[in-house]
C-alpha cells in the first residue's frame, strides 16, 4: 500500500479510527485494538484499549486471542466479540450486530460471502482465548487451526441478508470490502458516500458523507442513531441509514 493501512485517510478519518468507531456503535462492551509491538497508531476513539500482538509474524490468530482475552477481562458479562481487520472501510454496525446475533450457542459465527470465508469479520466466543494461546504456543497462527477444534457456524450470504435491518442497510454486504492494494483502496474511496437524513429545524434533506466532518456543519445524533452526547466529532463515522440534526437547530414539534 505504500503506507500503513491504519493511517490511511477515509474521508477525514484514519481507516483504523473509523473501524474502531463503527464497532463502538455496534457493541455494548469495550473495543480493543491489537497492534504489532511499537506500531504507531492514529488517534483512536476515547476508551479504546490497545494491546500488542505477541507473535506478529505467525498469522492473525495470536492477535485474535489477545483481543478476546482483553474483552473477557474488561467485560465478563460479554462472552462474545466481533473481530475485524483494520481495512474494512465500508463496515456497517448492522453487519457486526447481525453476525454477533448468529453466534448463539456456537464458538464462532463465520461469514462465508463473496466467495471466501471471512475470519476477520466474524464473531468469536471470548472463551476461545485459552485454546488460541495453546495453538500459538504450538506455532499455529492461522484461523483454520482453531476452526478444526471449535464449533463453527458458517453463515452464508442468504442467512446474513435474512435479517431485514441488514438487508435494508447493507444488501450487497459491502461491509466485507477490504483494501489490500492501492487500486482497491482507490476503488473503495470512489464509491458513493452514505446517504443520510440531515434535520435542520423543520427541514429535512438528504446529504452524503462518510464522517460527521464531511457534513460541513456541527451535527448531533438523531432518532435511533447511536452516538455521543453533543456535537459528533469530525471523525465520527456516518453510515447508510443514519439521521443527524444540525447542532443547535430547533427540533420540530
Amino acid at each position: 500500500m505504500g503506507s500503513p493501512k491504519a493511517g490511511l485517510d477515509w474521508h477525514g478519518a484514519a481507516l483504523l479510527t473509523r473501524t474502531v468507531a463503527v464497532l463502538g456503535r455496534a457493541v455494548a462492551g469495550p473495543v480493543v485494538v491489537v497492534r504489532a509491538a511499537g506500531q504507531a497508531l492514529p488517534a483512536l476513539p476515547p476508551g479504546t484499549e490497545v494491546f500488542d500482538d505477541p507473535v506478529p509474524d505467525l498469522g492473525p490468530l495470536p492477535a485474535i486471542g489477545v483481543g478476546l482475552a482483553a474483552v473477557a477481562a474488561a467485560s465478563p458479562g460479554h462472552p462474545a466479540a466481533f473481530v475485524a481487520s483494520t481495512d474494512l472501510p465500508l463496515l456497517h454496525p448492522a453487519f457486526a450486530a447481525r453476525v454477533l446475533d448468529l453466534l448463539r450457542g456456537h464458538d464462532v459465527a463465520l461469514p462465508v460471502a463473496h466467495g471466501h470465508h471471512q475470519p476477520l469479520a466474524a464473531a468469536y466466543r471470548t472463551a476461545l482465548a485459552a485454546p488460541i494461546a495453546e495453538l500459538t504456543a504450538a506455532g499455529q497462527g492461522r484461523p483454520p487451526s482453531l476452526f478444526t477444534r471449535s464449533d463453527v457456524h458458517r453463515v452464508g450470504e442468504q442467512t446474513l441478508r435474512s435479517d431485514p435491518v441488514l438487508a435494508r442497510l447493507d444488501p450487497r454486504l459491502d461491509s466485507l470490502t477490504n483494501v489490500n492494494t492501492p487500486a482497491e483502496y482507490a476503488a473503495a474511496r470512489a464509491r458513493p458516500l452514505p446517504a443520510v437524513k440531515l434535520h435542520d429545524g423543520d427541514r429535512v434533506r438528504t446529504a452524503r458523507a462518510a464522517t460527521a466532518g464531511q457534513l460541513g456543519v456541527p451535527v448531533t445524533a438523531y432518532g435511533e442513531m447511536i452516538g455521543p452526547d453533543g456535537p459528533l466529532p469530525s471523525w465520527f463515522p456516518i453510515v447508510t441509514g443514519d439521521e443527524v440534526a444540525v447542532h443547535g437547530a430547533r427540533r420540530p414539534h
